[in-house]
């Protein structure tokens, strides 16, 4: 009887399944996964200008998909978490291909890796042990988010066009990342300690 009775249960969770995928805000989060892709192969091959072009083109799709699932009602837990996954999937992929090449140090990707691991994993065991969820991002984890986009959005740019003025913003740029990349991974440390400290004891 078990096993019939959790069928149709199974079978209602994967149409809700497929019923998110195919909602609009999903399938422009799915196509920004889909470009990172080609955007690591355009700097590999020296594209610098389709690496631009295909940039600014998951931007887009960044802005739109949060857009759309306001406009049209279609927030979905599926996109809570696909589309921070692909935010990460395509800075990470894009600092690693930018030091493999030598344009980015390679102490910034080490820390930008090892922030973002370090999180996801102390994430991972809060909620195995703990039933601990929703780590919103802080102020000092937005702006390392932004500062980390300006920074490979400029070092691509420098594949492009050259100028003392581009060097100088770029090195801003890459420094700025470093301080926000060990700062916000300190106070994330922290608030999960506070959050830690704010459950009740057994």
């Amino acid at each position: 009887m078990k096993p019939t009775m959790a069928a149709p249960a199974l079978a209602r969770q994967q149409e809700k399944l497929l019923a998110q995928l195919g909602s609009a805000p999903n399938l422009l989060t799915i196509l920004r996964l889909g470009i990172i892709p080609f955007l690591v192969i355009a700097i590999l091959d020296g594209h610098f200008v389709t690496a631009l072009v295909l940039l600014v083109l998951a931007g887009i799709s960044d802005g739109l998909d949060g857009l759309l699932a306001r406009m049209l009602h279609q927030r979905t837990v599926l996109g809570q978490y696909l589309d921070p996954i692909a935010d990460k999937l395509m800075l990470c992929s894009l600092f690693l291909v930018l030091t493999h090449v030598g344009m980015v140090p390679l102490r910034v990707t080490v820390l930008v890796f090892s922030r973002d691991f370090g999180i996801l994993l102390i994430a991972s065991l809060l909620f195995a042990a703990y039933g601990l969820r929703n780590f919103r991002p802080s102020l000092l984890g937005k702006a390392n988010t932004v500062i980390q986009i300006l920074t490979v959005t400029v070092v691509i740019i420098s594949g492009i066009w050259s100028g003392a003025w581009l060097g100088e913003t770029r090195r801003v740029l890459i420094d700025g990342t470093l301080v926000l990349t060990v700062g916000s991974a300190a106070h994330y440390a922290w608030l999960m300690s506070q959050r830690l400290r704010a459950m009740p004891t057994a």
